[in-house]
This record gives C-alpha cells, structure tokens and sequence, in this order.
C-alpha cells in the first residue's frame, strides 16, 4: 500500500472521509455513506500514522467536526457550519508536511480539492438547516405518536416515512425495512421511533 503514503493521495482521501462522515451525519440513511466515510478515514489513518504529520492541523480538523454536530443538532445556525468548512479545509491542507517541515500536499490539488468540498458541504449544510426551518417548529409534537414505515433498516439511525414525508430516523432497537413504526419523540430533523408490535397491529 506505498501509494497511501504519497501525501497528495492521503490529503484526498481524509477530505474524502470527513466530507461523507459530515454527509452522513446530515442526511443518515442506507449505511452506504457511513461505509465510504468509514473506509476512505481508515485509510487516511494509516497514511497519518506513515507520514510526517503537524499535530496541530491533525487537531484542528478533529475539532472541526463539533462545528457541524453543533449546526446540525443544536444551534441549527450557519455560522457554525462555516467555522466547520474551515477548520476542515485548513487541517486537511496543513496536516500533512515534507521532511523540512513545510507544506506536503500539491498546492493546486489542495486548492481544488477543498474549494470542492468546502462548496459541497456549503450546500449540503444550508439545504439541511433550510429544511428544518421549513418544518414547522410550533407543531414539532404533532408528528409524535403518528406511525409510518422505515424506509431503510434502521439500526441507531436509518430513514423512515411518515405524515407524507420522509425523515431521518433513530431507534434504539434493530428495524427491519418496511416494518410499521411509531414516532416517540422529535428533535430537528430527527425523528425518534420505535416499532409497532404484533399485537398492536392486529388490535389495528
């Protein structure tokens, strides 16, 4: 695997890894998006740990992924998906060094590289947080007690649709795909469910 310590290549696949890890914490579905992250990050660890690295950006990029739990989950608010962006572009771009202690990563790939993900994230970031301003906060409880069905397995995270529309999930129990579930509670984007049991589908 020399070709994971060419710093180019390893620059590319931890921006590769933390851009679909931000994905899939936006928009948690089918489990492919946590697969890529999962992959592409595992393989930016073992250039990490081949490579001359700045500890410092290598905790600057780790950092930066409170940002966009804290837009996503939280705050909801833009501004923290821009500090997020930068962080993510500036330790990615800096982590890696030559032996002289100066800039590994090609300057043209890096800058390419993170205007792509850093517009990326950008859109993907305003749309989600457009989308939860778009559901209404003053009826966040009406959806509570409703059932619909998952759309995916749901295992911690997952999709299911209910009240006409589809929405990003949570169970603390294992899901089967096309198994009828209820809402338990609602935060955001995030809809807690749980499943409907043989005996409440058979009382109807």
């Amino acid at each position: 695997m020399n070709f994971l310590t060419d710093p180019n290549i390893a620059f590319v696949l931890l921006v590769s890894g933390f851009v679909l890890a931000v994905l899939a914490l936006f928009a948690p579905g089918t489990g492919l998006v946590e697969l890529g992250a999962l992959f592409a990050l595992a393989l930016a660890a073992y250039s990490l740990a081949s490579l001359p690295i700045n500890v410092w950006a290598l905790v600057i990029l780790i950092l930066g992924v409170i940002p966009f739990v804290l837009a996503m989950r939280k705050t909801r608010h833009w501004v923290f998906l821009l500090i997020g962006i930068a962080a993510l572009v500036v330790g990615s771009i800096f982590v890696f060094r030559n032996p002289e202690g100066g800039l590994a990563v090609n300057p043209l790939l890096a800058g390419i590289v993170s205007l792509v993900a850093a517009a990326f994230l950008w859109l993907i970031g305003r749309k989600s947080l457009e989308a939860i301003g778009l559901k209404p906060v003053g009826n966040r409880e009406a959806i509570i007690g409703k059932r619909g069905e998952a759309r995916t397995d749901i295992y911690l995270e997952g999709t299911v649709y209910v009240g006409g529309e589809e929405w990003s999930a949570h169970s603390r129990t294992r899901i089967p795909i096309g198994s009828l579930v209820r809402v338990v509670s609602r935060d955001g984007l995030i809809l807690d469910v749980e499943p409907v049991s043989p005996e409440e589908l058979a009382a109807g």
